[in-house]
């Protein structure tokens, strides 16, 4: 109830798909999914019924007791993603997720200091508020952890840091997403994985906005043919349910005590990450996602008005010579398009990953002004 975020003048009543409408019954065209984390679609019957049809099961009880949803959920994961070879530990949010991640970083390595990216966000807890490059969001509090940024996609920078060996971690977006849509390089990964191994580092890939089939691929980083540490998920894993987890390599041992949670993993949130994975393989959402991505960069290329045009899949920044909240309420008033944003001028478009060319279509003619 405190005056901390930029509210739109609207009161979404009900969903569906692509859609949400207001009190009033106006439509809305939704292309920034809610932050990201509308994955399946608003209000998908499958993910409706998962939900409802645990609550009428058991809803909740703590990690205190047997859960066979999270093994499930686990194996799904693991067989979708490719990312066979990792243990999963659920949580509630990718702050938390981030956190996790970092320390259990610490625990192994024996280190404390972690290497950052410039433009970068993690979450707004402390640590990840720690290696978020942003001063506005940490208060003296975040300031007694050890980090060191670096611009993404630097390889000269990220060998010279790391060449002393007192790095615990490196945590790097997939492609960042307050920052801009801008997309972690393949040859930095790789450089990354290599330098990281050489020198006994921990590679820590933020998949929170970028994962889940976003780019057209499970995870951004798999374009770069790497396999990170830890890679941290939340945001599309539930589709709105509050569900986040961090998929560590079996190599690393986590013991007792080390992790924790009261509510991730819960009986609600694995029938909701569930369900959202069952869509989006039955669904083909990722590879639609990149089909889909790759029509919308090619339309908007050039169009007049557009600096430029970044992204993989549905995960777009769109580089606009106005500030964008001109752009975005003229979108809004005008056409009851939905869209993100970040810095002054670009348009962040991060919509369900069922959308199609007809939607696509309606956006991009809409784009364009004079």
């Amino acid at each position: 109830m405190f005056d901390v975020y930029d509210l739109m003048n609207i009161e979404p009543v009900r969903a569906e798909g692509m859609y949400f409408w207001d009190r009033e019954g106006n439509k809305y065209l939704d292309l920034y999914g809610g932050h990201a984390v509308i994955s399946i679609g608003h209000t998908h019957p499958r993910y409706v019924e998962g939900i409802s049809g645990q609550l009428r099961k058991i809803g909740f009880y703590s990690n205190s007791v047997q859960n066979p949803l999270q093994e499930e959920l686990e194996e799904k994961l693991k067989n979708l993603s490719g990312c066979t070879d990792y243990n999963l530990f659920l949580c509630n949010s990718g702050a938390e997720a981030n956190e996790n991640a970092l320390k259990l970083a610490s625990f192994v390595t024996g280190r404390s200091k972690v290497l950052a990216m410039r433009r970068s966000f993690h979450g707004r807890t402390s640590g990840a508020v720690a290696v978020t490059d942003n001063p506005a969001i940490q208060a003296s509090w975040n300031a007694g952890h050890p980090v060191a940024f670096i611009p993404l996609n630097d390889v000269e920078a990220l060998g010279r840091e790391l060449s002393g060996g007192e790095y615990a971690a490196v945590i790097v977006e997939g492609i960042q997403g307050v920052g801009g849509i801008r997309v972690a390089e393949p040859g930095f990964l790789q450089a990354a994985r290599e330098y990281c191994d050489h020198h006994g580092t921990l590679l820590i890939l933020d998949e929170i906005q970028s994962g889940y089939g976003r780019s057209g691929r499970f995870f951004a980083h798999q374009y770069a043919g790497i396999k990170p540490d830890m890679i941290t998920v939340a945001k599309g894993m539930g589709n709105g349910f509050p569900v986040a987890g961090v998929l560590i390599r079996e190599t690393i041992e986590a013991k007792k005590g080390m992790l924790g949670t009261t509510f991730g993993g819960n009986h609600l949130a694995c029938a909701a990450a569930i369900a959202v994975l069952d869509v989006i393989e039955d669904e083909k959402l990722i590879e639609n996602a990149a089909v889909i991505g790759e029509y919308l960069l090619d339309k908007i290329k050039g169009l007049p008005g557009v600096i430029e045009v970044r992204g993989k899949g549905l995960m777009i920044g769109v580089d606009m010579d106005i500030p964008h909240v001109i752009f975005r309420r003229r979108l809004l008033a005008n056409y009851q398009i939905v869209t993100g944003y970040s810095g002054k001028n670009t348009l962040r478009l991060l919509p369900p990953l069922c959308m199609g060319k007809e939607e696509a279509d309606y956006f991009v003619e809409r784009l364009t002004y004079n």
